[in-house]
């Protein structure tokens, strides 16, 4: 295929061997007077604004520069200096995603830290764990509260210093919190001062000579970061990641979605200095570090922040993206509130169901004929082109990552025109092994390999009569590449077993190799269920199938060590709702005794129905239980990153479950 030998030819000013820093040097010196960093004002009491920058008007984003943007990063990478920050001393970013959580993580590594993460939602253990085990000397913290979180852990910590993102002192309506905020720093035993300080301490004493310097001192191969797993089981790992590991991800990223001569010959979407994104996944997270962060400030492209999920449809439509990264979780919300808008405005929930099938079949077809291109110039008018002026109107392409999407949920986001190029990665390797192109993507498919990766199933891990259905070759993915970590910090054993003998990292992921060489993702190999009758039952496609359901918002398919699939379904409430107001059907105003009304359990038993016919007998769900509690990250039921704690599912709903295989316990 053209478009392949194109990215592996393919060469730029963004693709090179060298740090994290230097990197994001050349391209300030390339773009210095394009927009870097857009940000919000009335969001933050932000100690930087009035200091190193003016502050936004409520409500309204304004933008840094390349060259504003890097004499932020060089004057905090100063004042870290100042501070005793030495190289591969270990800082860790307590924070939500906003712009100083980037200058931050640009500063420390300038100065040779190694950049440690951590969730905002982390407990006070959890803070504990993750500033203890790698030795943080520093942290960067958001705000008085995550200060404070710190400091109710001190006593079993060997911190330093505490930087934070927010004023600690200031009048107005925050000045209670403020005062608050002042009194938790002079709790702590180790240095406590503003970010705002930090960078008038830098400002004073940076010297371009010494900075340079600091560059200069650091190597490719140098530890870059400790990124913690988000911990669906077990206790979190530290993935040791070097600079090269990012740095040879951006390369490999940038030859798929890089400006190359062919995709503007062809029409086809870029990533580049016109790109703009809106980024609000966790910067913790590898996902959201690289896609929206390393590669974008790379290729002089312009990060919004949103810096609060309430409002991320108003900063869609404000900011004007052109592309995005997020997780399939996102997508499905994102798409109940399009149907949700559409059936609540002038175009009725009819027009939008035939317009989204017309979509799905114009984009599935090898070849639309008239007809078929006429009702979708129709669709598109009268329903697509309001949903994507929702979302600004200029997405060109969408990323997902971070776990599997539904394919039918895919194929409608692209037959409404908004292309959604589903990848994967891992934490282990920096985090992109593959993607969809944009030339030629395939739904129901995690794209081909970038290049230099290379990529090998071990078969062993599964039954000879799993996964049937397979044309290629279905196993455990194995991969080899420059941007896979060299292992666990401080964890010499599981790093071991990450390993095959011969080096390739495995995944833990079971996936088929196509004979178009672009890989299925099939189940995580831990999650796989083995029916007692032998059957190996994969519940991801399964849960997947539910994505665009208009009465189920949520499945956890379980079954492992039984003999029938059975299911825990979070009805939609909101949708359910509707649809009783609309039959003249009074529901009970608590969630809860809602899951227990047999109309509701009437309507979704059909809905089960019609998804099981999509599957072989043994994968049918042949009982279900309703529950009235969505999975969350606040209830611990889902991952910072929006992946299901099977275990705490398990555990949560257990009486639903032993209920379910009541019959099996007694025979036994």
């Amino acid at each position: 295929m053209e478009w392949r030998d194109a990215e592996r030819g393919y060469e730029d000013a963004v693709i090179g061997r060298s740090t994290i820093p230097r990197l994001f040097e050349e391209s300030a010196d390339r773009h210095e007077n394009r927009p870097a960093q857009q940000y919000k004002g009335g969001v933050y009491d932000r100690s930087l604004a009035g200091t190193a920058f003016p502050a936004a008007a409520d409500g309204e984003f304004r933008s840094l520069s390349y060259d504003e943007m890097r004499d932020v990063v060089r004057s905090l990478a100063a004042g870290f200096r100042e501070l005793g920050v030495e190289a591969d001393d270990r800082v860790a970013i307590f924070a939500d995603t906003r712009l100083e959580w980037a200058q931050s993580d640009f500063a420390l590594l300038a100065v040779g830290a190694v950049v440690t993460t951590v969730y905002s939602g982390s407990s006070p253990s959890q803070v504990e764990y993750l500033l203890d085990d790698p030795d943080a000397s520093g942290a960067v913290v958001e705000n008085a509260e995550l200060l404070e979180r710190v400091v109710s852990v001190q006593d079993g910590l060997d911190l330093e210093f505490a930087v934070v993102m927010d004023e600690l002192e200031g009048g107005g309506d925050e000045g209670e919190a403020a005062t608050a905020g002042a009194a938790i720093a002079d709790e702590a035993d180790f240095e406590v001062l503003t970010l705002g300080d930090l960078y008038e301490v830098g400002e004073e004493a940076f010297d371009p000579d010494e900075y340079e310097s600091w560059l200069d001192s650091r190597d490719p191969e140098d530890l870059a970061t400790l990124i913690y797993t988000s911990g669906t089981t077990g206790k979190p790992k530290g993935v040791r990641l070097t600079h090269w590991n990012f740095r040879s991800n951006v390369n490999q990223v940038r030859k798929r979605f890089g400006p190359r001569p062919d995709k503007a010959e062809n029409g086809v979407p870029a990533i580049d200095e016109e790109s703009v994104t809106v980024s609000y996944l966790p910067l913790a997270h590898v996902f959201e570090r690289l896609s929206g962060h390393f590669l974008m400030f790379a290729s002089g492209a312009t990060v919004a922040y949103a810096e609060s999920p309430d409002t991320l449809k108003e900063d869609f439509q404000r900011v004007q993206p052109t592309t995005g990264t997020s997780v399939p979780r996102v997508y499905e919300k994102m798409y109940d509130a399009i149907r949700e808008q559409a059936e609540s405005s002038p175009v009725s929930e009819k027009l939008f169901s035939w317009a989204t099938d017309v979509g799905r079949e114009y984009f599935e077809a090898d070849d639309p004929g008239p007809a078929l291109r006429a009702k979708r110039a129709v669709a598109d008018k009268l329903v697509f082109r309001k949903v994507r002026d929702g979302l600004g109107g200029n997405i060109d392409h969408l990323i997902s990552g971070g776990g599997s999407l539904s394919a039918d949920l895919c194929a409608l986001y692209h037959g409404m025109g908004l292309p959604i190029l589903e990848g994967y990665g891992l934490t282990e390797t920096s985090p992109v092994v593959s993607v969809n192109p944009p030339e030629e993507p395939k739904v129901g498919t995690i794209g081909p390999p970038v290049v230099d990766e290379e990529i090998r199933v071990d078969d062993s891990v599964v039954g000879e009569d799993a996964f049937s259905d397979a044309e290629g070759e279905v196993g455990e993915l194995l991969v080899k590449g420059p941007n896979v970590t060299d292992g666990y910090w401080n964890m010499p054993e599981a790093t071991e077993r990450a390993f095959t003998e011969d080096g390739w990292f495995r995944t833990g992921d079971i996936v088929e190799i196509r004979p178009d060489d672009y890989i299925e993702f099939r189940e995580r190999a831990k999650e796989l269920l083995v029916l007692s009758t032998g059957k190996n039952v994969a519940p991801g496609p399964i849960e997947d199938a539910f994505a665009a359901s208009d009465v189920v918002e949520q499945c956890a398919v379980v079954g492992d060590g039984h003999k029938f699939v059975s299911a825990i379904l979070v009805p939609n409430f909101e949708e359910v709702r509707k649809r009783a107001e609309r039959e003249g059907i009074d529901l009970p105003e608590d969630d809860r005794d809602l899951a227990r009304d047999d109309r509701v359990r009437e309507w979704i038993d059909e809905e089960v129905e019609s998804i099981n016919e999509r599957f072989e007998p043994y994968e049918q769900i042949k009982q279900f239980r309703l529950v009235g509690e969505e999975f969350t990250e606040d209830n611990d039921l889902l991952t910072p990153t929006m992946k299901k704690k099977r275990r705490n599912i398990l555990d949560r709903f257990a009486d639903q479950i032993d209920e379910i295989y009541a019959a099996e316990y007694e025979e036994a």
